[in-house]
């Protein structure tokens, strides 16, 4: 049995349904008889609470319950909403304020929850919010990321959450001190917001004995753990599920306070409650993503190789740590500091701050977006100083084929990738050397005309084992229970068709199960484009044993053998002995061979696998207006060997929409108070289909050597890659116009005022 098949194609399976109406979402799957919940939330950044009264409230029709956050601790629920700390340079770990699941005497940032009201109705329920009264102490409200400032936690002096240092700063001075050439480049990363087409939302029922959580995430194991440990639960009494998910982004991977409210709620009242947010009040709750600024250093030699790298951060957490809060610009920004360049020496030196906003963590990319838009803009600003193309610099700092596998300055070990070759393939394919007459082109219309290269890498993260499993049922068919969720990119399809290719059975007969704790006792969630390289892993070790397994009954069976399996055939050399995966499973049933009806597999991968790839796209900018206009992009990926090259194709595009979002559009923009000024779609602008021209994408693969099928994953590289390649087309439309600097988003007004600066300093 060969590890990889043939590559699937064709459409996603789960599109018929999806297409036609039969999915079924947070929304569809409530019970009848489900209360409706909705959150009181904060008004404000900052304040202290002297008044929650919700007497009035509770009395109204159709009221079943109102919560706050001192009805919590009353019924002993006085958890911390759960959050990952890391060591600190300052001794210890980084600061770990409690994160109250309703805030009961500080509001610390606008959206805050602070009451759950259940009702009959949603209507009853929104109506119940305006009579509760909620009186407050104005507090000031820090929102700098420059340590210091207005207080948010005593645990935190200053404000300064965490400050975090890698790599080796002695050998980085070093190289400075020598170097010929210095590039220094400040970037500012935007706060966005991950705005998937479902909101989140979740359902909580209680049977007198067990909790059942049902929500839209992406892994149902860490929910359990917290559920059961705040409710003081047996995890054997704690039931999580999740049903079809419309988009997650990294974004819902997380606990949120509103999954411990709910769930005190429902075991309070005994009657399920849902929860689905509005759209204006996700912008205001869900974790917001990106926002920090760093400065970016590199050293060349004489010859233009980097000799050195530094980088020095400022992160916003917002209000709280979130559940990965402290990780992304740290631990996950370090794993691809250095890109795919021969740089000897790099350090980076972090400081994360609280602030008055919404907690910050994982968007598509976690912190490899942001650690490559840095570099590559930095490389871009270097070729301009030393007066080389952007192409060729890093052409001479790419990591030679005979210096791998490379182990980074921050102790990653990059396996295997030809990096130069997939520079020039996209240098070729994107027809750079027809850049200059296509910008005389857009000149001759007014326009002006830029491109921006971009070469990312990913390092795969999340959990490095997983489990599959598989069972044949009484009605001929099999299930395959899987440890990741699928949040819209097509698992379904992907893992079934692999099964069926490893197995002979027809895919129709395949269901996949995914998303529920009481059936899959362990896995690894989706998150860190690990789903496919993990699961389909696990899977092949499943049927390999399974294969095993009954070859070895079947040569029991009928006395014959051994037994071999090619093409979904079990067959005996010599003999006319041929049996399906199926037809055996069927002969063990009917022999009392239960065993053989259920198989199951754990791996656990040797090393993360590094997707990398180069980005090249053109913009035109219209100098009367600011208008940015993307009218060409091209992908060139490496990411192993592709299962279904479609689906891989699909989401480079997703992720390089998300990046054109950033970049162009984007921006969770606050005021001086902390008030939310773009708090909807009216105000937060969204990446449409005519924004975008057709996405140009080519698949370079080389296998990864750190799993048995060569992947590497591609759910984030879009994303990964198109920060930098905007941006560097817009400063090169821009540049003979005397701009010198940019940053995201880039609007029309930003541009335009770049232009008119720059106007006035010649």
């Amino acid at each position: 049995m060969q590890a990889f098949g043939k590559s699937q194609g064709g459409t996603r399976r789960e599109d018929i349904r999806f297409l036609t109406g039969q999915g079924r979402y947070l929304a569809d799957i409530a019970p009848a008889n489900a209360l409706h919940a909705v959150f009181l939330r904060a008004p404000v950044a900052h304040a202290r609470i002297t008044t929650l009264d919700v007497d009035d409230a509770r009395a109204l029709p159709g009221i079943r319950a109102i919560i706050t956050g001192a009805d919590l601790i009353a019924m002993g629920i006085t958890a911390s909403v759960y959050a990952i700390t890391l060591p600190d340079t300052r001794g210890g770990k980084g600061a770990a304020p409690h994160r109250p699941i309703l805030a009961h005497d500080t509001l610390r940032h606008v959206g805050e929850p602070v009451a759950l009201v259940v009702a009959d109705t949603r209507e009853a329920a929104m109506d119940a919010l305006d009579a509760i009264t909620l009186d407050y102490d104005d507090l000031p409200v820090s929102l700098s990321l420059t340590p210091g400032g207005p207080e948010i936690h005593p645990e935190a002096p200053g404000n300064l959450a965490l400050d975090w240092r890698l790599g080796a700063a002695d050998a980085v001075d070093a190289a400075f001190a020598k170097a010929a050439h210095i590039t220094k480049l400040d970037v500012r990363q935007n706060r966005v917001t991950a705005a998937p087409i479902e909101p989140r939302a979740a359902m909580a029922e209680w049977d007198g004995t067990r909790l059942h959580m049902a929500f839209n995430g992406q892994g149902v194991w860490r929910l359990k753990s917290e559920l059961a440990a705040a409710l003081a639960l047996d995890p054997e009494n704690v039931h999580v599920t999740t049903p079809d998910v419309g988009g997650g982004f990294g974004m819902k991977v997380m606990v949120y306070p509103e999954h411990y409210a709910l769930a005190a709620a429902a075991r309070q009242i005994g009657q399920p409650i849902l929860w689905v947010a509005e759209r204006g009040e996700s912008i205001a709750s869900d974790n917001g993503a990106r926002d920090l600024s760093s400065t970016a250093e590199l050293a060349f030699d004489a010859d233009h190789k980097i000799i050195g790298y530094r980088v020095r951060s400022r992160v916003n957490l917002g209000a709280y740590n979130s559940q990965f809060g402290q990780n992304i610009q740290t631990v996950l920004f370090s794993k691809v500091l250095t890109g795919v360049y021969d740089i000897p020496a790099a350090e980076m030196h972090v400081q994360a701050v609280y602030t008055n906003t919404t907690p910050v963590d994982a968007y598509r990319g976690a912190g490899r977006p942001e650690a490559v838009t840095l570099l590559e803009r930095t490389l871009d600003m270097a070729a301009r100083e030393l007066g080389v193309s952007p192409f060729e610099l890093r052409a001479r700092n790419v990591i030679a084929p005979d210096k791998l596998p490379y182990k980074t300055p921050m102790g990653e070990t990059i396996d295997v990738g030809e990096f130069a070759r997939l520079l020039h393939r996209a240098r070729d394919l994107g027809d750079a050397a027809g850049f200059p007459a296509r910008r005389a082109a857009s000149a001759e219309k007014g326009l002006l005309r830029g491109m921006g290269l971009a070469y990312y890498v990913e390092a795969i993260l999340g959990d490095t084992s997983e489990n599959a499993a598989l069972e044949f049922t009484e009605d001929g068919r099999v299930r395959l229970f899987v440890g990741t969720q699928s949040n819209g990119q097509g698992h379904e399809t992907v893992f079934a068709r692999y099964l069926a290719d490893l197995t002979g059975i027809e895919e129709e007969l395949i269901e996949i199960v995914q998303g529920d704790s009481d059936l899959i006792a362990r896995g690894g969630g989706t998150g860190g484009s690990r789903s496919v390289t993990v699961q389909s892993t696990a899977t092949f070790q499943m049927t390999k044993t399974m294969v095993a397994a009954f070859a070895d009954f079947l040569a029991r069976h009928t006395g014959a053998g051994p037994f071999e399996f090619e093409s979904g055939i079990f067959a005996a050399p010599g003999t006319n002995q041929r049996f399906t995966l199926l037809e055996a499973a069927e002969i063990a049933r009917r022999e009392g061979s239960p065993d053989l009806l259920r198989h199951d597999a754990r791996i656990t991968l040797d090393d993360r696998c590094y997707p990398n790839g180069a980005h090249l796209c053109e913009v035109e900018i219209d100098p009367e207006t600011g208008a940015l206009r993307l009218d060409r992009y091209l992908a060139v990926d490496d990411f192993g060997n592709l299962m279904h090259p479609m689906l891989a194709e699909g989401q480079v595009h997703g992720g390089i929409a998300q990046g054109f979002g950033q970049a162009v559009l984007e921006d969770l923009a606050l005021d001086e108070d902390g008030q939310i000024l773009s708090g909807s779609f009216m105000d937060y602008a969204m990446p449409r289909a005519s924004d975008l021209p057709m996405i140009g994408f080519e698949s370079v693969p080389v296998p990864s050597k750190n799993n048995p099928l060569g992947m590497k994953g591609c759910g984030e590289a879009g994303t990964v890659g198109a920060l930098a390649a905007l941006s560097n087309a817009a400063l090169d439309a821009l540049w003979d116009q005397g701009v010198r600097h940019v940053d995201m988003p880039l609007t029309p007004q930003r541009i335009w005022g770049w232009l008119q600066q720059a106007k006035a300093q010649a």
